[in-house]
């Protein structure tokens, strides 16, 4: 039986796509039956790439993510998805605030899978440096790699 997982930042631009795609690499190795996806809160970049900056640093470590489009969260992604993991406190508001009464799905926020870092938001590099993007990378991968695991052990 597979499960399902949907990342939501603000625009679907930098961060959850990065979560998306470490998700997904760690997924192919070991776990290929979760479904991955990312949207975001806003709609200011809906039918975009992500951010180059992010393209650059999932490509330096063997991901393509110039594919993806951002999207918007639906109403039928609490149904649709088992878990959707919030990458800051703010977009988790938003997100309890947007879930219907009937929903199916878990809010968390990513670093709620980091041990030490509950509830913490990562940073959003959009108006950062190659090097803030290097760091989101590094933080999604080591959540995605806890997070595969989690999954995997429920």
């Amino acid at each position: 039986m597979s499960q399902s997982v949907l990342f939501v930042c603000l625009g679907n631009i930098c961060r959850s796509p990065l979560a998306e795609a470490a998700l997904r690499q760690e997924c192919l190795r070991l776990e290929p039956n979760i479904i991955v996806d990312s949207a975001g809160t806003g709609d200011w970049h809906v039918g975009q790439p992500p951010d180059e900056r992010a393209q650059a640093v999932a490509a330096q470590n063997g991901v393509d993510i110039g594919h993806l489009r951002a999207r918007q969260v639906k109403v039928s992604d609490f149904r649709d998805f088992d878990y959707i993991i919030a990458l800051d406190n703010q977009n988790l508001r938003d997100l309890e605030a947007l879930r219907p009464a009937r929903a199916v799905s878990q809010l968390s926020l990513l670093f709620d899978h980091v041990a030490g870092r509950a509830g913490e938001d990562v940073a959003d590099p959009y108006y950062g440096s190659e090097r803030d993007f290097e760091q989101t990378w590094a933080e999604v991968t080591e959540a995605a790699r806890n997070i595969r695991q989690w999954l995997a052990a429920g």
